[in-house]
């Protein structure tokens, strides 16, 4: 048995020889004395034409009637068609019913909404869309793996069950067996899923210089927005004897990588998410990946332009906030490409940051892409004990809780850094993609964890 994907690799070499294939009907056209089966078999994101004749084949009115959905199992000549849409195409001899498809199959060779897709997770990754996306999931994730396996870090497994907040947010899952008595629960004490790997994994940093995690992450914000899900996926680098620059400088490598792993790796998916996702795609990635250093500004410096600009934002920016979603986008516009937003004002970012000279800004990075904004979320970290443990008291954290982690700045701290890039963002901005439920397997948001 051969795959779609070997088939398409070795044309030439199959030419005229019978081939077995299996996989899932897309479409069956069904004609008076021949038709046409469209087969997918997941090893690629092409399909092949399976031609049944009348003529050849006994049970060639079972094959009529075969319903989309269904596995099938087909034996043929394989025949070249340089002139045809699709290079190739298979001249049945046998076609067999692995498993049937119910009339109600609701991926039928249609367009579909979105929306009604959702409902569908389980089924929708059959139909082209998300086929594409899926893939490109896979291989973006095998390129960060890759990129960094390649730049000598260590990859770390931290917590999802952990006793810490991360972010200092407040907006964390409780984890309990008993929800009438969590201070004796299974732990003894309160426990939530984690929002960050970033605090488990600065120890480690400690001891191996650069490492990084790849893991799920949870934050209970009840968030409606296309950005938002309760459940998704962070890459979190961290270095020793790093500063901010040097984080800045990784985290840009590392997206230009990425970009260039998958135009690689998934052309067929790329060229289709252009043609029908977002016009332009490729070339707009293409710019990123051309670019020869991305903008670095001050967080002051962005406020700056953003209230020189002369534009009219829903959003008025102002010198110590955040940024919303439409300056990010005016910024990249601004510049033309990504750019870095540094030096953050210190009341609006975690305590972890590194606090600069003048007490009211800290070394924090966020980077900007264009159309998707802000994807990865940086610091240098306070390595300083003193500063560190004023921080949080002003914050009026617990130092107990956090005893452990505090003692990587007694025992041998050092100067270092780390960055946090959602991995779901990230697929937004590779595919066009603007709904963070469409790059999720099986989203998890607020009244949605159905499936």
């Amino acid at each position: 048995m051969m795959t779609l994907k070997e088939l398409y690799n070795n044309k030439e070499q199959y030419s005229d020889q019978v081939v077995e294939v299996k996989g899932w009907i897309r479409n069956n056209r069904a004609q008076k004395e021949f038709g046409f089966i469209d087969m997918n078999d997941g090893s690629c994101f092409k399909n092949v034409q399976i031609v049944y004749e009348a003529q050849n084949l006994d049970n060639f009115k079972d094959i009529q009637k075969f319903r989309n959905g269904s596995s099938v199992q087909a034996f043929g000549k394989f025949v070249l068609t340089p002139d045809a849409p699709q290079p190739f195409e298979i001249k049945a001899t046998c076609v067999n019913l692995l498993g049937d498809s119910l009339e109600d199959y609701p991926m039928q060779p249609k367009r579909h909404t979105r929306e009604f897709l959702r409902e569908k997770p389980h089924l929708r990754v059959r139909t082209n869309l998300f086929n594409a996306v899926f893939r490109l999931r896979s291989e973006a994730a095998y390129a960060i793996h890759e990129f960094f396996h390649s730049k000598g870090f260590v990859y770390v497994n931290t917590p999802i069950i952990t006793s810490n907040d991360g972010e200092g947010a407040g907006q964390l899952f409780n984890v309990y067996t008993d929800s009438e008595n969590p201070d004796t629960d299974f732990f003894g004490k309160k426990v939530y899923l984690t929002v960050t790997g970033q605090l488990h994994e600065e120890p480690y940093a400690m001891a191996f210089r650069n490492c990084y995690t790849f893991g799920p992450t949870f934050r209970a914000e009840n968030s409606n927005t296309t950005k938002h899900a309760a459940e998704f996926w962070m890459i979190e680098p961290e270095m020793a004897f790093a500063e901010l620059e040097d984080e800045e400088n990784i985290a840009e490598e590392m997206i230009k990588y990425i970009i260039k792993y998958v135009l690689e790796k998934c052309p067929d998916e790329m060229k289709f998410f252009d043609s029908f996702v977002e016009k332009g795609l490729i070339n707009r990635l293409q710019a990123v990946l051309n670019t020869e250093k991305f903008s670095r500004i001050t967080h002051k410096e962005a406020i700056t332009i953003l209230k020189n600009s002369g534009v009219k934002f829903e959003n008025t920016p102002e010198y110590g906030e955040d940024l919303a979603t439409e300056h990010e986008k005016y910024l990249t516009s601004y510049f033309n490409g990504p750019v870095f937003v540094h030096d953050w004002p210190k009341d609006i970012k975690a305590f972890y940051m590194k606090l600069n000279d003048d007490n009211e800004t800290v070394r924090g990075s966020d980077l900007l892409v264009p159309e998707s904004g802000e994807i990865i979320g940086g610091s240098q970290r306070e390595e300083r004990l003193d500063v560190l443990l004023k921080r949080m008291e002003e914050l009026g954290m617990n130092e107990a809780t956090l005893d452990w982690y505090v003692d990587t700045r007694r025992y041998g701290g050092c100067k270092h850094s780390g960055f946090g890039l959602g991995f779901e963002r990230l697929l937004m901005f590779l595919t066009g993609i603007d709904n963070i439920r469409d790059v999720v397997p099986y989203p998890r948001t607020p009244n949605n964890c159905d499936f």
